[in-house]
């Protein structure tokens, strides 16, 4: 079993140095190209090896998964020859330091449950848009706001509420947002991230393995392995109950839970978004997954 779960840690490993690889030009590096076909996208293993200054059978044997304990100098130097900024280089290192590690079983799902003061939290924030979503993005609490801002969520039982899903197999995400394509590309960037530190767990691999079924946009963006593509700070909502609306995006980490967020829209009070915002919050019934306030009478 051991071993195994090192040769599948290696594997990944492997996976995501041949995407990058193969997503970066010889021009992007330097590298000078003669005339004649190119059959190889990218960079070739050789051209790769010798940038980063190891030997071709070294960098083969990563790239196939045999060798699981490169030494951090030749991790850097795959970074630099590949130009990884921070985020990659690191996913890199953390795939690494898998690789050389023994798992003795996948990791069981994190927990979904939601503290009642976060959802007191999300409560208080009205009327801006907040909800609190797992390190797979189900969406765990919410508040009117959180919830209606994503146009035809409340059609699907909330256990099936994750952004993720939403955005690939909900005929009204492409509506809803006017660059569907950078969104798909951001989240697909996140989940890569979050799944090469867990790969075997199962709240991701179900999820992954949904969405490689069902969605050939995601199946081709996961196939790059791109780690980063970071959201904007302000997001465009095209949405079918208040129009257009531009808002701010945060997202906040939640300490001592395991990999839990709160998103919040906000908009500036006094514009047509923020008015937008008091429109959406106030049509909204309330709903049972809410955290209901109890008020002294």
């Amino acid at each position: 079993m051991a071993s195994e779960n090192a040769n599948s840690e290696g594997a990944e490993l492997g996976r995501y140095l041949r995407a990058r690889r193969t997503q970066t030009s010889p021009e992007h590096v330097g590298l000078t190209i003669g005339a004649g076909i190119r059959r190889t996208p990218g960079l070739r293993r050789e051209e790769l090896a010798t940038l980063a200054g190891i030997s071709i059978d070294y960098y083969v044997r990563l790239e196939r998964g045999k060798e699981t304990r490169p030494s951090p100098s030749v991790l850097d130097a795959l970074a630099r020859a590949l130009h990884m900024d921070d985020q990659e280089h690191q996913h890199l290192r953390e795939l690494a330091a898998r690789a050389a590690r023994y798992t003795p079983e996948p990791p069981p799902a994190p927990s979904r449950t939601v503290r009642p003061h976060l959802k007191l939290l999300l409560e208080s924030l009205r009327p801006n848009p907040a909800y609190v979503i797992s390190r797979s993005m189900d969406m765990l609490a919410w508040n009117p706001g959180g919830l209606a801002l994503y146009a035809g969520l409340d059609d699907w039982p909330a256990k099936q509420r994750n952004l993720a899903r939403y955005l690939f197999l909900h005929p009204a995400a492409r509506q809803l947002f006017p660059d569907w394509n950078r969104q798909i590309t951001a989240c697909v960037a996140h989940l890569r991230a979050v799944a090469g530190t867990a790969p075997d767990a199962p709240d991701l691999t179900n999820l992954v393995g949904e969405l490689l079924l069902k969605s050939p946009d995601f199946a081709g963006l996961w196939e790059r392995y791109e780690v980063t593509g970071r959201k904007p700070a302000q997001k465009t909502f095209q949405h079918p109950q208040v129009g257009t609306v531009t808002l701010t995006a945060q997202s906040l980490h939640v300490e001592g839970t395991p990999g839990q967020r709160i998103g919040v829209y906000t908009a500036e009070p006094g514009t047509p978004d923020h008015d937008a915002l008091l429109l959406l919050d106030m049509t909204v019934p309330a709903t049972p997954a809410r955290a209901p306030i109890h008020r002294p009478s």
